[in-house]
């Protein structure tokens, strides 16, 4: 087969004709080649497409359209940061070693390129004639200088002379003075400047104020217009007695993955420092351009930046969408989905609904919680804040991967140190694009006496785990949270998420164990009831999974990840679909898996949700069908290279039957979802699933919750409320 054919590789017909008999000396999955994998780059750039058909859905309140174009254009945004980055650093290095699809690093490029431009394109096309038009029947409109009226020029004037105006730095390029350093995602201006006495000509570059909001809002508040324009109708104030030419808007994109050799690492966080500091200096990987940007301009601008003709893309939408989150925050309810407001969590209530003793309900028996549905802030914040609190808690211990800027929880870290209680927080200063945020809280941290560890050279803390000791009456008792999501209270309230927070012995002990290799000197890693990565993890689900295997139709495996590219775990899953093993996936992001395939995996069905709330939870469920027991496990890994091999992640079984039946219809929810669900196919290809029950998983497990709540609260025959 000839380089650089990656559809035809991931297609049927080749699939077909690996796996026909005698077709080769292997005789598991193998015998089907690279063809039964697919390329992970252009999975993620389906994942985006999915994006886009959000935007493009005029079911959905026009605002929430608006946020998909958000999500859409900064996740391509990282896409070339890291992904196309380092795809590039490999050509650059003369490598040409086959991924796992059977494609080298140039052709994965070229295809990444066309796969981009189309998307690009397709953005376009739904921000101008979709998505501004919705919002214009609804009286928020995206507005041009031209089309303004004298009385809205004079107040962007006003605006332009006090806000924008007193931050601006026009840089001439001539011998004197050489073409500017562009930074990372800054939003540019290339202007064409004239000088009248002297008929000289020059071109400028005026950078856009990155900290200022990409649209500028007209006193209505339902009207706005691009920074950039604002700045365009005024550049005769930047460049006085000057003859002002045409303009043109780019930006440039540049490799941001940090790069942190162990040997340099002494201290990690001052090699954190230093990268970031390089980071702002990174190797340009992309070139976006305005639509009817001239030739000339763009290919000097390619040539000032060392990019091909390949880096280049044209945009007819604005630049840098990833601003429309101004947009998206607008006061219009009307324009929103529905506020959800999450509910306490019955165990967690008394019937009063206000939070209870967690340390006596821990003590009774497990609680499972499932963000943001349940409250955040009514159990992991209010589990923390407890422990904080208690006299009788003598130290508490907690990873941190990112958190905001408002978080209860590092201000329950700080105060239980304050009160005498021993705290350590591992804080994982290597947790892409948050490298900064979580310096900040890690000085602030140890300023407060709690023992900071920056996580570990090597491996990110991914893990989500937070231990609470607390002296009782009978000795000493460990209260565990473990969860699938950060400890950030803000994304709980828009990332779906789950935690088991619990007081079992044995849980307890494993993850004080799990601390003392994080923060101590240790290569414990034999674990009874948790699966920690990098040790075990792999190895602990490609075992459940070969359990269903010898099981065969019997068998039954559900898995719910964000991401599955991992090639022995999918071959461990075509393993258990030959064996007859009904195997059902959702994977919201990437998968490199191809289901359906005769002889490899025709028992298997993959499915992604995207809805409202990102889908975020991992859980794995194998068996519990015809009598047999079931194992299900819930935790912060995807089945992906990086969680598997370079990270410290953590899954915890949930064993009691009643939680386990919430995880099971949790599953089964998403399997049933008509409304937000999109399948794979054979051939690599997604397809939105036909409506045809209105099944919402989101939205009925909003109900569910509601459902629960109202049963608390209302009273039996006796006059008694129900509190579980």
């Amino acid at each position: 087969m000839p380089e650089g054919m990656l559809e035809p590789a991931g297609s049927d017909a080749v699939l077909l004709a690996a796996g026909a008999p005698g077709s080769s000396g292997e005789t598991g999955p193998e015998r089907f080649g690279p063809a039964r994998f697919s390329n992970r780059e252009l999975s993620w750039l389906d994942f985006g497409s999915r994006l886009l058909d959000l935007a493009s859905d005029d079911s959905l309140p026009v605002l929430e359209r608006v946020k998909f174009l958000a999500i859409f254009a900064e996740g391509l945004d990282e896409f070339f940061q890291v992904r196309v980055a380092g795809l590039k650093e490999q050509v650059d290095a003369g490598l040409r070693t086959r991924s796992a699809d059977g494609s080298r690093p140039g052709e994965t490029l070229a295809a990444v390129h066309d796969r981009v431009v189309e998307l690009v394109e397709r953005q376009g096309v739904v921000f101008t004639d979709h998505v501004t038009r919705a919002l214009a029947a609804k009286g928020v409109r995206m507005s041009d200088w031209e089309s303004l009226t004298g009385e809205d020029r004079a107040f962007l004037l006003d605006v332009f002379q006090r806000q924008i105006f007193p931050v601006l730095t026009p840089l001439s390029v001539d011998p004197g003075h050489p073409f500017p350093y562009i930074s990372n995602l800054s939003l540019n201006l290339i202007v064409h400047v004239g000088d009248p006495a002297t008929g000289e000509e020059r071109v400028a570059r005026v950078k856009v104020p990155p900290l200022l909001p990409r649209f500028v809002f007209l006193p209505d508040g339902e009207r706005f217009v691009p920074l950039e324009q604002v700045i365009a109708a005024h550049l005769g104030t930047l460049f006085p007695e000057m003859s002002i030419g045409t303009h043109h808007m780019f930006r440039v994109t540049r490799n941001a993955d940090l790069a942190i050799e162990e040997d340099e690492a002494d201290d990690l966080l001052v090699a954190v420092e230093l990268e970031l500091r390089r980071r702002r200096f990174g190797r340009a990987v992309r070139l976006e351009v305005a639509s009817g940007t001239s030739t000339a301009v763009a290919e000097m601008l390619l040539g000032e930046l060392d990019l091909g003709q390949e880096d280049l893309y044209e945009e007819r939408a604005p630049l840098g969408l990833g601003g429309l989150w101004s947009v998206y925050a607008l006061d219009r309810p009307d324009l929103h989905e529905e506020v959800w407001t999450p509910m306490t969590p019955s165990p967690l209530a008394d019937a009063g609904n206000q939070p209870a003793d967690l340390f006596a309900v821990l003590r009774d028996r497990d609680v499972l919680v499932h963000h943001p549905y349940d409250s955040f802030a009514t159990s992991v914040e209010s589990f923390l804040a407890q422990a904080a609190a208690d006299p009788d808690v003598l130290a508490i211990k907690q990873t941190l991967y990112r958190t905001s800027g408002d978080s209860s929880v590092v201000g329950s870290l700080i105060e239980a140190a304050e009160s005498g209680k021993q705290v350590a927080a591992v804080v994982e200063l290597k947790a892409r694009f948050d490298e900064q945020n979580n310096i900040l809280w890690a000085r602030a941290l140890e300023e407060a006496g709690v023992h900071v560890v920056y996580g570990l050279v090597g491996l990110k803390t991914h893990g989500k785990v937070a231990l609470v000791v607390r002296r009782e009456e009978d000795g000493i008792r460990r209260y565990c949270h473990i969860g699938t999501g950060n400890y950030n209270p803000r994304t709980a309230r828009q990332y779906e998420d789950l935690g088991l927070l619990t007081a079992d012995p044995v849980l307890g002990a494993e993850v004080g164990d799990l601390f003392n290799a994080l923060t101590g000197y240790s290569r414990h890693a034999r674990y009874e009831r948790l699966v920690v990565a990098p040790a075990a993890l792999r190895r602990r689900v490609m075992d459940l999974i070969d359990a269903e295997a010898r099981a065969g139709a019997a068998g039954r495996i559900v898995i719910k990840v964000n991401g599955l590219t991992d090639p022995a775990v999918i071959d461990s899953l075509y393993r258990a679909s030959s064996a007859g093993v009904p195997i059902d996936l959702v994977v919201r992001g990437v998968c490199c898996l191809r289901p359906g395939v005769p002889g490899l995996s025709e028992t298997i069905s993959v499915r992604s949700i995207v809805g409202r709330f990102l889908e975020h939870s991992r859980i794995y469920r194998f068996g519990g069908v015809g009598g047999r027991s079931m194992t299900i496990l819930i935790g912060s890994a995807d089945l992906m290279e990086r969680n598997l091999d370079r990270r410290v992640e953590v899954l915890v079984p949930v064993d009691d039957p009643e939680l386990q039946a919430r995880l099971v219809e949790i599953l089964d929810l998403n399997l049933a979802d008509d409304c937000n669900a999109w399948e794979l196919g054979a051939g690599g290809s997604w397809s939105r699933v036909a409506r045809l029950k209105g099944v919402s998983v989101q939205r009925e497990l909003e109900q569910r919750a509601l459902d629960r709540a109202r049963r608390r609260r209302e009273p039996d025959s006796l006059g008694t409320a129900h509190l579980g």
